[in-house]
């Protein structure tokens, strides 16, 4: 069986929808060997580290504009895919093509732009998400994420319940626990960053729904600063200061917090399994999530996290760890004060948490993909 995918984010390995793809192919070529794997992407995008999970396909016309971009998802895909007798497209971010000769998985990470008014965009950034959401609704199957976005989906894009299916995605098997004592990595990074021998983490991006300000109130609030108990903050920090992704220094500041709060600013992949476990706790109070693949990579290195209730987020930590409403910043706090100074809580959400990050793997990720790949194509 011939899939094509379309592999446009391939070339943004830093985006939750590289990350995505390039998983997924890898792990694909791993279990299922008999799928074809055809990776369709415009010409500018590189798939030269594919080779061997999958061949390349280029769309030849120049798509680095917006409307080049559509153009190529809705009428090249399908157009490179026939010609090349696929027997399925898969696309792996919401932008499934409305009309296809083939048929059509698509994978939904979140509805973001649907939900959240502060997402939506200017005019063409809507009108755009509009189109997509009615072509999804001719996708043969959408897969997505968690159950709290499959419900979403059903409910804004009105589709039937049965042509929606949740696969989980899973962390990386670097994000592991180690034990402190051997931990060289760990030690490495605390030299080489500067970090304290104990602190709450947050990591992540500072646009209004990951409510870092209200997690800067709430530490704030819980007094930890006093107790030596930094709060150390890593992602990459806004170029402007604005409503809607407000600049974390400033808030810090205002809050007079000094140096108990640590900017780190970009962080790369290979040092975040050690931040993790270098943390008391992982902070991340999110308000709307599609899965959070942060908070899983912190519980599989055996750090509980507190996360915002009301999406994903509780089934992606489990018995990992606490859930407080996001805008709620006694409740933060009083959840800030519990990680701070019971061990007894925190030993049972670390137990709890490697015993359900156990249950995610990208093995299990391609294997249920290809099933969905086999039921579409038979069906």
């Amino acid at each position: 069986m011939r899939i094509a995918i379309n592999a446009l984010f391939w070339g943004q390995p830093a985006t939750g929808s590289g990350q995505y793809v390039r998983h997924l192919v890898r792990h694909l070529a791993e279990v299922a060997p008999e799928l074809e794997l055809m990776l369709v992407a415009p010409q500018h995008v590189s798939l030269d580290d594919a080779l061997g999970h999958a061949w390349a396909v280029p769309m030849e016309a120049p798509l680095d504009s917006n409307l080049g971009k559509l153009l190529g998802e809705q009428w090249l895909m399908p157009l490179v895919a026939q010609r090349h007798e696929a027997d399925l497209i898969h696309v792996p971010y919401f932008a499934p093509p409305w009309r296809s000769p083939l048929p059509v998985v698509v994978t939904i990470h979140d509805l973001i732009p649907l939900l959240l008014p502060d997402y939506r965009g200017g005019l063409l950034v809507r009108a755009y998400t509009a189109w997509a959401a009615r072509a999804a609704r001719h996708a043969q199957r959408i897969l997505t994420d968690s159950r709290a976005s499959a419900r979403d989906i059903i409910e804004r894009l009105r589709v039937p319940p049965e042509r929606v299916q949740v696969i989980y995605l899973a962390a990386e098997e670097s994000f592991c626990p180690v034990p402190r004592e051997a931990d060289g990595e760990l030690r490495a990074l605390r030299q080489r960053l500067g970090l304290p021998q104990a602190y709450l983490l947050y990591l992540g991006g500072f646009d209004r729904r990951k409510h870092v300000t209200e997690l800067l109130q709430a530490y704030q609030r819980a007094n930890l600063a006093r107790e030596g108990l930094p709060l150390v903050i890593g992602g990459r920090l806004p170029d402007a200061d604005t409503p809607f992704a407000p600049d974390p220094r400033r808030i810090a500041a205002e809050l007079g917090l000094g140096d108990a709060v640590q900017f780190l600013g970009w962080v790369d992949e290979a040092d975040k399994p050690a931040l993790y476990r270098g943390a008391r706790a992982f902070c991340f109070p999110s308000a709307y999530e599609g899965f959070g693949l942060p908070p899983l990579e912190a519980i599989a290195c055996g750090t509980p996290a507190i996360v915002g209730s009301g999406s994903s987020l509780e089934e992606v930590t489990g018995s990992g760890g606490l859930a407080v409403p996001p805008d709620d910043v006694d409740a933060l706090a009083d959840a800030l004060r519990r990680m701070a100074g019971d061990d007894a809580l925190r030993a049972r959400l670390s137990a709890g948490g490697l015993a359900h990050a156990a249950r995610f793997s990208w093995e299990a990720t391609a294997r249920q993909t290809a099933a969905a790949y086999r039921e579409v194509a038979g069906g």
